[in-house]
């Protein structure tokens, strides 16, 4: 089964940076197409960027130019490098895979494997 664990979530101030690690376990290769999600008290999720299987990538509106999605086949990694950070990205930041398809896709119902999360919060 696999097995998704994420971890570099922190406090930072406003405009500061994290890096978010997702660490796959549970298979032997990459063949996941793999996204991040992010979630703030009160909202529903939303879709922050996706690596496809050919690294072909798609970030959302309020994320591109300042975050980048990248993976490490060989360690079984999937990063999210975070930039510029505002108050506004505080958040609980999920990663997720999904099989079926081979482009990057911001659609949440695609992602059948979620991670528990790991907490974002900028501080003004």
């Amino acid at each position: 089964q696999v097995r998704l664990v994420e971890s570099g979530g922190g406090s930072v101030q406003t405009g500061g940076s994290l890096r978010l690690s997702c660490v796959i376990s549970g298979r032997t290769y990459f063949p996941y197409v793999m996204a991040w999600f992010r979630q703030a008290p009160g909202y529903g999720r939303e879709a922050v960027a996706a690596i496809g299987r050919g690294d072909d990538t798609t970030y959302g509106d309020f994320a591109q130019g300042r975050f980048t999605i990248s993976k490490d086949r060989a360690k079984m990694i999937l990063y999210l490098q975070l930039q510029y950070l505002k108050p506004e990205d505080s958040g609980m930041y999920y990663c997720a895979g999904g099989d079926g398809t081979w482009r990057a896709t911001l659609e949440e119902g695609f992602y059948k494997s979620w991670g528990q999360g790991t907490q974002v919060t900028v501080s003004s």
